[in-house]
């Protein structure tokens, strides 16, 4: 599923083909993605203006000028290709990717400048939906969302407190949406390595002086990605195969067997499956 980093890349490749511009035209060529379109979902978008494009954990909001605010989900395989007359581009290149294909195109966006965005999702775990902008904080899939991850409210202070008393692993709690929004396994994986904490052992005993070393090796790795991913989207239209994705720049996550890469470190990394998910990390120098 695309992390917050990815999430992230679409929103930047997306941004200047709809911000200030009128969806001119709306297609949905089925009902329903997770769960069924809205009602009236052409009618109500054909003719607004995209106001701004945010990102709130790993949801895309399309702030309009009307009462609503576009909601967009990726799901597993959600997928936008822009095509306009400079040619057409892919806003992020995740991991384990496959090629748009035409069957699972979805639903399409045509703007007022003449772009084409279309939304490809062959499992179709993604979704869309209209919500009142006023009370977009409210609805029950933003109310309990933790802060995010790469703001000031993301902090030692706010992991301790999270952590305090729990069982838990830190990477079960880091992955709980209500402790901080929008991280994913593959990023924690990352960011625990790096921290050199153990994503077994209950989080509740962590020290807050490693806490204070774990939040910024989190940011960190986000805005690498981020970063990376801003790469791809300026260079995408060389597709040389030369670009450096971050997924070719992993340190843990799915290097089974491989040399730890923390300095001086004689680990291997190793894997073991927690809660249904890979967990990637270092037996030796995470402790």
């Amino acid at each position: 599923m695309p992390e917050l980093p990815e999430v992230e890349t679409v929103r930047g490749g997306l941004a200047p083909v709809l911000e200030g511009h009128r969806l001119a035209r709306v297609e949905a060529r089925r009902p329903d993605l997770r769960f069924p379109l809205p009602p009236n979902f052409v009618q109500l978008l054909t003719g607004a203006t995209v106001e701004k494009l945010e990102r709130r954990a790993k949801y895309l909001f399309a702030r309009l000028d009307r009462e609503d605010t576009l909601v967009m989900h990726l799901g597993m395989s959600g997928r936008f290709e822009i095509a306009r007359s400079e040619g057409e581009e892919r806003p992020g290149q995740f991991h384990y990717a496959p090629d748009p294909d035409p069957k699972h195109a979805h639903i399409v966006f045509e703007t007022d400048a003449g772009a084409r965005i279309t939304y490809y999702d062959p499992r179709r775990f993604g979704y869309m939906a209209l919500v009142n902008t006023a009370t977009l904080h409210l609805h029950p899939w933003f109310a309990g969302l933790g802060p995010e991850p790469l703001s000031d409210a993301f902090d030692a202070k706010h992991l301790k407190e999270a952590f305090a008393d729990r069982k838990q692993g830190p990477k079960t709690l880091l992955l709980d949406q209500k402790v901080v929004a929008g991280l994913g396994n593959i990023y924690v994986c990352e960011a625990l390595n790096r921290a050199k904490i153990s994503p077994f052992k209950p989080a509740g005993g962590i020290s807050a002086a490693r806490l204070g070393k774990l939040v910024p090796e989190i940011k960190a790795v986000l805005q690498e990605a981020i970063a990376a991913g801003g790469s791809t989207l300026r260079d995408f239209a060389q597709a040389d195969g030369a670009l450096g994705y971050f997924q070719h720049r992993f340190r843990t996550y799915d290097r089974e067997g491989q040399p730890c890469c923390n300095k001086g470190c004689p680990g291997i990394i190793d894997r073991e499956v927690q809660a249904g998910r890979s967990t990637f990390f270092c037996p030796v120098c995470q402790t």
